[in-house]
């Protein structure tokens, strides 16, 4: 099934974005995380095509076979909403759902924020492990607390599932590594180097509703749902006042953070469930 889903590169906001897609009728826009790639959506790029959508996956600015501009500053959220509202106008698309799971890891990585956002640093401390290792740290990780490891130790004291879990497979690894390996990960990090400049650059914006229908999904086993805050903002208004159009909130009992890919049946079971009333 995998050998129907197209690819092709489109030209947009100055880069050449890299998406896989498939089926027709209405659209439904994809959007990864770190680190991971369009491949993260494969199977509900599958299973919702095949109820009468088209689905489509980019591989976002800086990652997989999307181009990555070299200076940091170019990976600002105005920069990501460029590139997908120049990507939605060349493909001739006027009405589309999106979902995504942008930018929700960052409470995952080894290092501290400000080691992060330090260029380079990250980056050295990944060059000393295999890339497969790193890939196979993060989706598998089932620890709901922060890493805390020193620094002279690095993301290579983070331990290492010896066993794959059934739902993700050494091919899938093995994907993830060779695209990585070609790029590098400093594409995917840059977007958490501009945090604080995202905030200065978003302060008109300050207290804006989200008024759009929305549907959140997270599972109890993902770490940044265990952040000090999270299930309070979520489960007693918190989420409600700022979306005041959110229609459901999903907790999945026993999934982590990769839950798009730990229980592919059940999200793409939600989003359908979500999508067919519009």
């Amino acid at each position: 099934m995998m050998d129907k889903i197209e690819h092709q590169t489109v030209a947009t906001n100055g880069i050449n974005m890299h998406i896989a897609s498939i089926g027709t009728g209405p659209v439904i826009l994809f959007l990864h995380g770190f680190p991971e790639l369009w491949y993260s959506w494969r199977h509900q790029l599958l299973s919702l095509s095949s109820l009468g959508y088209r689905c489509i996956a980019p591989d976002l600015r800086g990652y997989g076979d999307t181009d990555a501009p070299k200076n940091a500053r170019e990976y600002t959220i105005f920069h990501i909403v460029g590139d997908l509202v120049g990507l939605i106008d060349s493909l001739g698309i006027d009405k589309y759902s999106s979902w995504t799971k942008m930018l929700s890891a960052c409470q995952q990585m080894s290092s501290s924020l400000d080691e992060l956002v330090e260029p380079g640093e990250v980056e050295e401390d990944f060059a000393q492990m295999d890339t497969a290792s790193i890939i196979t740290r993060f989706l598998t990780s089932r620890d709901t607390k922060p890493p805390c490891i020193p620094k002279e130790v690095g993301f290579r004291g983070i331990p290492e599932n010896p066993n794959l879990p059934s739902w993700l497979s050494e091919k899938d690894i093995n994907y993830y590594a060779g695209k990585f390996n070609q790029t590098g990960f400093t594409g995917g990090l840059n977007y958490y180097r501009c945090l604080d400049l995202n905030w200065e650059l978003m302060a008109a914006w300050t207290g804006l509703q989200i008024k759009v229908p929305v549907k959140f999904i997270v599972g109890d086993a993902d770490l940044t749902y265990h952040i000090p805050g999270v299930k309070e903002y979520i489960s007693k208004g918190g989420m409600k006042k700022h979306v005041p159009f959110l229609q459901e909130v999903v907790v999945m009992e026993g999934v982590a953070h990769f839950l798009n890919q730990e229980k592919p049946e059940e999200v793409g079971e939600h989003i359908f469930d979500f999508i067919r009333n519009f």
